[in-house]
């Protein structure tokens, strides 16, 4: 696919390491430390299970409709409740679901990569999605220890 990535996309998808910036910076305030790492859970938590989205839009429209490529897109929701359910149950959260959640993004690109093998993608997309991805994910890491 000749088409580029949209600046618009990348002025945005940069724009949305934001939140997790302004999380990182509250989290060393006394009075917003724990709503600070909260949100930034909450936040990591839905830009996985969005990632999850736009690899399900991949697979339907990839060439190749597979099992692996499916269950690959549904896994980043799963994660991310899994991520959640602590809270529900009082446990230690959220550095251990900051981390575990930190880790899959970084690890989303290679996702990415796979899923490009099967469809033409606008060029440059996987180097935003890399930078993102990395972004987010060390934000997200370095909040877990904040």
């Amino acid at each position: 696919m000749s088409k580029q990535v949209q600046g618009s996309a990348r002025w945005l998808g940069v724009a949305g390491l934001l939140p997790q910036l302004a999380a990182l910076v509250a989290a060393h305030t006394e009075t917003l430390h724990w709503s600070a790492i909260a949100a930034g859970c909450v936040y990591a938590a839905l830009i996985f299970s969005f990632l999850g989205g736009i690899w399900w839009v991949q697979a339907l429209l990839a060439d190749r409709q597979s099992w692996p490529d499916h269950l690959l897109a549904v896994t980043p929701s799963l994660i991310a409740l899994a991520a959640m359910l602590p809270w529900c149950f009082g446990l230690p959260w959220p550095g251990p679901s900051l981390v575990v959640l930190g880790t899959c993004l970084l690890a989303s690109p290679f996702v990415d990569a796979r899923l490009a093998k099967a469809m033409p993608l606008p060029q440059g997309w996987l180097a935003l999605r890399r930078r993102l991805s990395t972004g987010l994910g060390l934000l997200t890491l370095a909040l877990a220890f904040a």
